[in-house]
């Protein structure tokens, strides 16, 4: 292990999206390792993080106000994170504070500025395509303006160096394979389908909400088509979670509506966010993972579904290319094709060979991507750039 180190780690929700995920698992990776770690995170009153993280916990509440423009909350979401970080962060009492989105990090890069606190690490986990100003605004500022920049992909990393100048260091994703793991036995995934009523329906699950870079409407395409090519499995799909900072409701409509039309709306449950223990059983009990996203920073669904021995079929996306190979570990179909995808998720249903060779090769894969690694991954960063800074390097 490096030298003991004390680092303030950032996220801007207590609920499980991939960046929180990351957050909360990293932390507690590093200080497994010794080190003293605190987790900061942005809540509602009444709100607490959806996993005991293990580590110190400090929760800014804000009222978000819906009758304000958006931009507006926006900025008053940044505030009461400024605001609310200021008694953790003062003092130096971190040698390094690291931000996992651009809402905390607009939030510590303001300390910075005022002199709060010396040095802001920000992980890219990807660049959104936003169009509200003050979120424009806000993302590049947290690309641009940290004096540590990370990402947990390669294809990531390149992209931020090409379109902001930025050059960021590389980390990863892991994945907790004691908490994600296959059933035990038959009668544990038996009683993991009659917790969710599935029957013996053939199942497809997706993780992550209906929005437009989940591919949600060519997710309901290959969906219909698995459907029409396989009627007498009475094909069921199940999405779960959700939770996010912008409001879907239009694409949710237009969801519902191509589900209406394509005559599949009664085989489609949405179970909105589910508790931990409950992500972890829906991939126990599903027989396959549909994740045809159009954007992803690195697919830690698809390290988790891996890790449960699910077979999964993915959009064909370079960040996923880095970790899994198409007919191995997964199958890898067009960004956007839903044909394609009905057609990937047939071929898992009835070729018992493929299926079971997915499973095999995909508990291999998560044995590769543990939070331990990605600890050490940033530790390494860590140290590197506090090398860099004497003054901070030099404190005890």
């Amino acid at each position: 292990m490096s030298r003991r180190r004390r680092i303030a780690l950032l996220t801007y929700s207590v609920k499980p999206r991939g960046g929180v995920v990351h957050a909360l698992e990293l932390a507690r990776a590093l200080a497994a390792r010794g080190h003293i770690v605190a987790l900061a995170a942005l809540a509602r009153p009444g709100e607490h993080l959806f996993r005991e993280p293990g580590v110190p916990l400090h929760l800014v509440r804000h009222e978000p106000e819906p009758a304000a423009p958006f931009d507006v909350r926006i900025e008053r979401m940044i505030a009461a994170y400024r605001d609310g970080l200021r008694p953790l962060l003062a003092d130096g009492r971190f040698d390094l504070v690291h931000s996992q989105d651009c809402l905390s990090a607009n939030a510590a890069l303001q300390l910075r500025d005022e002199g709060a606190i010396p040095h802001v690490a920000r992980t890219i986990h990807h660049v959104d395509d936003f169009v509200s100003p003050a979120l424009v605004e806000c993302q590049d500022r947290s690309i641009r303006l940290p004096d540590l920049a990370l990402c947990v992909s390669r294809a990531w990393a390149e992209r931020v160096r090409r379109d902001f100048g930025v050059a960021a260091g590389l980390v990863s994703n892991g994945v907790d394979r004691v908490r994600f793991r296959p059933s035990t036995d038959d009668a544990e995934r038996r009683r993991d389908r009659d917790e969710l009523d599935l029957g013996d329906r053939l199942t497809v699950l997706t993780i992550g909400g209906i929005e437009p870079r989940k591919g949600s409407l060519d997710l309901l395409d290959g969906f219909a088509a698995l459907r029409r090519r396989l009627p007498e499995l009475r094909p069921l799909l199940l999405i779960g979670g959700g939770a996010t900072l912008f409001d879907y409701r239009d694409e949710i409509g237009r969801f519902w509506q191509r589900a209406a039309a394509l005559g599949v709306a009664d085989d489609v449950r949405a179970l909105g966010p589910l508790a931990d223990a409950a992500i972890a059983r829906a991939y126990r009990a599903a027989d396959a993972l549909a994740f045809p996203s159009r954007k992803e920073g690195f697919g830690l669904v698809l390290l988790e579904a891996l890790a449960t021995g699910l077979p999964i079929v993915a959009s064909d996306l370079d960040v996923f290319r880095a970790f899994v190979r198409d007919g191995e570990d997964a199958l890898l179909v067009p960004v956007g094709d839903g044909a394609a995808l009905g057609a990937a998720l047939t071929r898992v249903a009835t070729d018992r060979a493929l299926a079971t060779r997915l499973r095999e090769q995909g508990l291999v894969v998560a044995r590769r991507h543990s939070w331990a690694r990605v600890a050490e991954l940033h530790e390494a960063a860590y140290e590197e750039f506090l090398a860099r800074v004497p003054a901070i390097a030099g404190r005890g």
